[in-house]
Order: structure tokens, then sequence, then C-alpha cells
């Protein structure tokens, strides 16, 4: 034997995004759904109508004049909206930032092995930040800091788009680079 359903009798709460059955407070609504013709009726009788149909007075748009409210099913309306909000979020893209440091008398296996990671990096999609930190008086250093950069720039543009050329911020000296679109 098939149970009844009832109409959902939850109480609002704050976060609820929609006013249900009897906390619709307006006079006149204009009434849609699946199984009920666009019309414009008192918000009792659109109470009576949807639980003739054993579903939810739901509204929709309480800024419409008047107030458009839907004859639903709310929990399965939440439920397919949380469904949608998900996919959306499964959708997005995060941008992955890596960063390679070097120091300004970095030699050349030392750079040879930072610029494998960086096309790894490069290769599985994530932007990269690659920087010369100056220590102590180092920073007299700052054009090798520079030339060591725009090295590891030309090495790496057949994978990657520099973003931003070197340039010194503090004791570092940044650049960044894009994976390139194929």
């Amino acid at each position: 034997m098939r149970r009844k359903r009832r109409p959902y009798r939850g109480r609002v709460r704050n976060e609820d995004p929609h006013k249900i059955n009897e906390f619709i407070t307006v006079e006149s609504i204009r009434v849609v759904g699946d199984n009920v013709e666009p019309a414009v009726m008192t918000t009792q009788a659109a109470l009576e109508l949807a639980n003739e149909l054993e579903l939810d007075l739901v509204e929709i748009s309480p800024k419409a004049d008047p107030p458009v409210c839907r004859i639903i099913d709310y929990k399965k309306f939440l439920y397919a909206q949380k469904k949608k909000q998900k996919e959306i979020k499964a959708k997005q893209s995060k941008v992955v930032v890596k960063e390679i440091r070097f120091g300004p008398n970095t030699d050349d296996h030392d750079f040879q092995f930072k610029l494998n990671h960086a096309r790894k990096f490069l290769k599985d999609g994530a932007k990269l930040k690659a920087y010369v930190f100056f220590r102590g008086r180092t920073i007299v250093f700052k054009e090798r800091g520079e030339i060591l950069l725009l090295r590891f720039a030309t090495e790496l543009e057949d994978i990657g788009v520099i973003e931003q050329m070197p340039k010194l911020e503090g004791k570092r000296m940044t650049v960044m680079f894009n994976p390139k679109k194929n």
C-alpha cells in the first residue's frame, strides 16, 4: 500500500531561501507549475490547489508583481538545487601556483634540476612563480638574479608564457609563468 505524501511542513529557517506554504503572506500570487496552468490567484486558493496535488507552494520570485509561486515537491526542489551547485563547484578550475626559489649564486646543476621541476609544473597546468631570494649582502648582485631569471624564462618559453617580467620586491626578484595553451 502506498503511503500518502504530506506537504512540506518544516519550519522556515533563516537560511531557507524560499517561503513555503503558510509562510507566504501576500494576498495574490502568480502560480506556475508542471501540472498547473499559469494564473494569478489568491494565496489561499493556491494553497488549496497545492494540497489537492499533494505538493508544496513555494515562493520563487518574491520581488515580482505579483510574486511568483511554484507548485512543486519542495524537498526534491532543494535536492536538485544542491546537486546543481555541486556540479558547478566541481567544474570550477582551481588555479595552483607553484614556487621555485633560487639564490643569486645558483650553480648550473641546481638550475637544471629546478628547471626540470618547473617544466613538470607547467605541463600539469599550474602557474609558476620563480624567484631569486637575496640574503644579507647578496642584494648587490641584483644583475645576477635578473640574468638568472631571464635565462630561466628563455629555457621555458616552449611550454610556458611569461606573465610578468622580473621585478624586485624587497629582497625577492620574482617572475611569473602561465602554461602555454595548445
